[in-house]
């Protein structure tokens, strides 16, 4: 991690919780000798674009845990209810931050150069709130998986619609047409996201379990990067081996 100039400001925070429901304790649990979070955290450390880089937790097995492999640590509201607003807790104690990118704590192989594309494009295009990321989908079957967040774009690269639904629904299949698959990597202008969790859950929102539909029914761009990077996250215990394979891989 290095710091890109004097005025950037750009926080990578990465939220980790406890609690998942599929697997709790997720993210200590060893891959390849390490705890989960700590492949997350080095991996973040190859960034050139943060200036800061941290772990907001609720938790203080993860805070001895993070600090013990060099992290540090912002210890946030057990009473979050949503990772974005755990790093924007962390984020207001950062002084003079102008933008975050909330990292994901079970995704271990993380690409460094798609965090910093991200951030970049936030910082050369001061009046943008908001941008995320998207991959290619090539297995036909994940365009059916409810599991699978969708995301169909404009003509400019901006978000339309995110869902966990098949879209665009392929009546006819024009040539160049793809489906992305959303990735969870999120920037954000920081005076937008104190806006973006002082909204209640919207109507859109909480029908497809989505918290960045809040923002497109509020009227906010959201720019998409799309990139052939297909980051695989831990959900549950069963995907251990595959991850520790791919990380082994690729060391």
């Amino acid at each position: 991690m290095s710091q890109v100039g004097n005025t950037a400001r750009v926080a990578g925070i990465i939220p980790a919780r406890w609690g998942s429901t599929r697997f709790p304790g997720k993210p200590l649990h060893l891959l390849a000798g390490k705890p989960l979070l700590q492949h997350v955290f080095e991996a973040a450390g190859k960034c050139e674009t943060l200036s800061h880089l941290i772990i907001a937790t609720d938790d203080e097995r993860i805070q001895q845990a993070a600090e013990d492999f060099g992290a540090t640590v912002a210890m946030t509201s057990p009473d979050h209810s949503t990772g974005t607003d755990r790093i924007a807790e962390a984020a207001a104690s950062l002084p003079g931050l102008t933008h975050v990118i909330n990292l994901q704590g079970d995704e271990p192989l993380l690409d460094p150069l798609l965090v910093d594309n991200l951030a970049r494009t936030l910082l050369e295009t001061p009046d943008l709130p908001m941008i995320t990321a998207a991959n290619p989908i090539t297995d036909e079957a994940q365009v059916d998986d409810p599991n699978i967040v969708k995301v169909v774009l404009d003509c400019d690269g901006e978000a339309l619609y995110f869902s966990r639904s098949p879209i665009p629904y392929r009546r006819t299949r024009p040539d160049g047409l793809e489906v992305y698959r959303h990735m969870g990597l999120y920037g954000y202008r920081c005076d937008f996201l104190d806006q973006f969790v002082s909204w209640p859950p919207s109507m859109l929102e909480q029908a497809e379990g989505l918290e960045q539909l809040r923002a497109l029914e509020n009227g906010i761009r959201i720019r998409v990067v799309i990139t052939p990077h297909e980051a695989i996250g831990l959900d549950t215990p069963e995907q251990v081996a595959q991850i520790e394979s791919l990380l082994l891989n690729q060391s």
